[in-house]
Parts: C-alpha cells; structure tokens; sequence
C-alpha cells in the first residue's frame, strides 16, 4: 500500500549537483563589508567635520552597497545557463 506521500521533482541546478547553491556568493559579501567600510569612514568624516563628502559616502553605503550585496545574484542572468 501506497504510504500517500508524492515525491516533489527538484528543479533546477540543485537538481543537477545534488547539491543546494549557497545564497550568498563571495560577490555578495565583499560588497556588505565595502558597505559596512563605506559607512564607518562616513561616519568618521561626519564626526571631523565634512559635511559635504561624509553623507554621499553614508548614503551610498546604505542605498547603493548594502542592497547591492544583499539582492545581487550572480549568474542568475538572462545570458546563463
């Protein structure tokens, strides 16, 4: 007798290596931590005193560098496999 599970086919490139893909590549985490740098150095430059360089290297620590290693992921491209 049947046990009444079913068997859900892997998909994709997980199926192939039997294997799952990390979701975060060394991409990813070189672009947190150049954000995280990005944003101590403005931080530091706020507290010397430069107003005028210290909020562009906050703001594209925290809108640009951040969400780039977060969301960005490699090879998922139109022109991959």
């Amino acid at each position: 007798m049947a046990s009444g599970k079913k068997k859900v086919p892997e998909t994709g490139k997980a199926r192939d290596k039997g294997l799952e893909e990390p979701p975060l590549t060394t991409l990813n985490y070189v672009l947190f931590i150049a954000g995280l740098l990005v944003i101590t150095a403005g931080w530091f430059l706020l507290r010397a005193g430069h107003i005028s360089v210290s909020p562009v290297m906050l703001i594209v620590g925290y809108c640009v560098l951040i969400p780039l290693g977060i969301i960005l992921r490699p090879g998922s491209g139109n022109g991959g496999k």
